[in-house]
């Protein structure tokens, strides 16, 4: 996912990525506060939304930031691709803020149907905006759920590197972003059980933090009564360098090279009508 344009600075880059990722929850976190205190929906809807949401905040950003909108893959970036080890920490915060802020805009949206559903705004919607382990029911423990985090952020992150790297084969038409979009939804799909598949550190900790300050006073501990709140960064950010590695010791040493051709550490390639 991307260099930016000639002439962009860094704050474009983070004003890329808050907006990326403010669309990114906007739909993520509004469609599972549709399912849950509204009703209107299933798994399903969740996931297809996540899935088309982490599409749209690609598309919207891509170009100027690379579109990272995660900070496991901003963190895997630099470990791998050459990424700005100066920007990780601003990206990290341009990530969270901008889950933050889509998150309180999801909560203030949504007032009057999260204080019908659960007017004492506590673990029974606290879903809608964090992630739980066995999502609040099923027994898996905080170990169980960072093991999950790990391996679900690992996979994650390996398919990005496998489907923007210029020398393997990468989707054409402009399509990464949706193809990105549909490795979240299968995500959702096949890894959704022990720990919501949060995937991304900013995905949690934003909105937990946005919950935490408008009612929810048990954001950061778990229905066991622990503090979970670490368990969605500390595993994404494990998993994403772990994802990369594997990408990296296993793919990119086999893969043919044109005479020349490098790929920019991270960014979006120019439209052919740019590179003249």
């Amino acid at each position: 996912m991307a260099d930016a344009t000639s002439g962009r600075g860094l704050v474009g880059e983070l004003m890329a990525e808050f907006l990326g990722t403010l669309i990114l929850i906007l739909f993520g976190v509004g469609v599972v506060a549709q399912v849950v205190a509204a009703g209107i929906g299933d798994h399903d809807s969740i996931t297809w939304a996540w899935g088309l949401g982490v599409a749209l905040g690609v598309y919207v950003a891509a170009r100027i930031s690379g579109a990272h909108l995660n900070p496991a893959v901003t963190l895997a970036l630099a470990c791998f691709k050459g990424f700005s080890w100066r920007k990780v920490l601003p990206y990290f915060l341009a990530q969270t803020l901008g889950a933050f802020v889509a998150a309180l805009l999801v909560r203030w949206n949504y007032t009057e149907a999260l204080a019908k559903a659960d007017p004492g705004h506590t673990l029974k919607t606290q879903g809608v905006f964090s992630t739980l382990p066995g999502n609040g029911t099923l027994p898996v423990s905080e170990w169980g759920a960072l093991r999950d985090q790990v391996i679900g952020t690992a996979l994650l992150v390996l398919v990005i590197f496998a489907v923007t790297d210029l020398l393997n084969t990468p989707p054409g038409a402009n399509l990464t972003p949706l193809i990105i979009g549909l490795l979240v939804v299968a995500i959702g799909m096949a890894w959704g059980a022990d720990a919501g598949y949060a995937i991304n550190p900013a995905r949690d900790f934003g909105p937990r933090l946005a919950s935490y300050l408008t009612g929810y006073g048990s954001a950061w501990r778990d229905q066991y009564g622990n503090p979970y709140w670490w368990v969605p960064v500390v595993g994404p950010l494990a998993g994403g360098v772990i994802g990369a590695l594997v990408y990296r010791v296993a793919i990119t040493p086999y893969l043919p090279r044109a005479a020349g051709e490098e790929q920019e550490p991270g960014r979006v390639p120019a439209p052919e009508s740019q590179n003249g």
